[in-house]
């Protein structure tokens, strides 16, 4: 009998999709709001873009995940963590801005006014978390230091509970909950005796508010009209100038141009894990809640962990093994359709 009423609900709810996806009813919906042809396709665009926008978000922290695989070999090379901070900021900016300059010359406006938000993005966010993180690693561990940084999607939510009401659900609860314990887990911090000052604790809870603040100002500059270009460009314009005092630029000059082969090296670093990540998060940005893409992103230590297994032979332990379906499953939660009941899309 239950099994009988489960297929007539199925039924009935395949059904309904199929005419919500026809599109006779999709016009007869639009014509009946009172929207013309123009106003109707950009509304089927703008539903299509905001369908892709969880995936955005998901391959750009597929690709921060590979930022492991060019950090060992710049490392190599002599590159300190702020000069490669350094340039990640210097190839993105000037990346963006022949793009910008030869393709979309009009979206290097910005108003006076709103230099605010780029300067958060750039120098609050890009160059405050690289600061702290790196400054963490040297304190602690890079375990502990990859562990504070995951706090930051509890400080999206959180944040953007209050300043742009985004509702605090029992799903993006959960979601915060598996994704940190996945962290832990996937960092190894379980295995090993790390040790923890204070000092370590608070530098390290500074990196994930860094970390976090891109979210945050990035919905700023979104809701004031700028696209994920503009605000791409300008973040790391900013973040050139805030490492600047940290690192010697004759000394990154030269790691640019020691040969073709390492130029090209670091223009693949910059495209890879910097251009083409910034801006598909911010574009998923515009159709995704800053708490569900903080959650979403956070692939990221999942992908650099295979990544280490398969191309640095690195061992994968129980412990980590865990933490990835732990993240994984964290992200379907994050990312179930409509569906779900109204009871799990209420606010705490």
């Amino acid at each position: 009998m239950h099994g009988l009423f489960f297929h007539v609900c199925e039924c009935e709810t395949t059904v309904t999709s199929r005419a919500a996806l026809n599109p006779v009813n999709k016009r007869a919906e639009y014509q009946k709001r009172g929207l013309r042809p123009r106003e109707e396709r950009d509304m089927q665009q703008k539903n299509a873009a905001d369908r892709l926008s969880p995936l955005y978000i998901i391959i750009a922290g597929a690709l921060w995940g590979s930022m492991g695989l060019f950090v060992r070999r710049l490392g190599d090379a002599g590159c300190n963590s702020a000069e490669i901070a350094q340039l990640r900021s210097l190839v993105t900016a000037v990346i963006l801005f022949l793009f910008l300059i030869i393709k979309e010359r009009d979206l290097l406006r910005i108003r006076l006014r709103d230099i605010w938000c780029f300067v958060g993005t750039g120098v609050l966010s890009i160059v405050f978390f690289n600061l702290c993180y790196f400054t963490t690693i040297e304190l602690t561990s890079l375990s502990v230091a990859a562990v504070l940084l995951y706090t930051a999607p509890a400080f999206v939510i959180v944040l953007s509970a209050i300043l742009f009401k985004e509702q605090i659900t029992k799903r993006k609860v959960i979601a915060l909950i598996l994704t940190f314990v996945g962290c832990v887990c996937v960092s190894g911090l379980i295995r090993g005796g790390a040790s923890m000052t204070l000092k370590g604790f608070l530098v390290g809870i500074g990196a994930g508010v860094g970390y976090a603040l891109y979210s945050i100002f990035s919905r700023f500059a979104l809701e004031k009209g700028y696209s994920s270009l503009t605000i791409s460009f300008y973040t790391f314009f900013f973040a050139v100038f805030g490492t600047i005092p940290f690192v010697s630029m004759s000394r990154v000059l030269h790691s640019v141009t020691t040969s073709a082969g390492q130029t090209a090296f670091i223009l693949l670093f910059g495209i890879i894990t910097t251009v083409l990540p910034y801006l598909l998060y911010t574009k998923g940005l515009e159709g995704v809640e800053n708490g569900k893409a903080s959650i979403l992103a956070s692939v990221e230590p999942v992908v650099a962990t295979i990544l280490g297994t398969l191309v640095f032979h690195e061992m994968l332990h129980l412990d980590e093994i865990c933490g990835i379906l732990l993240i994984l499953g964290a992200i379907l939660i994050s990312n179930r359709s409509s569906s779900v009941t109204e009871h799990d899309q209420q606010p705490i």
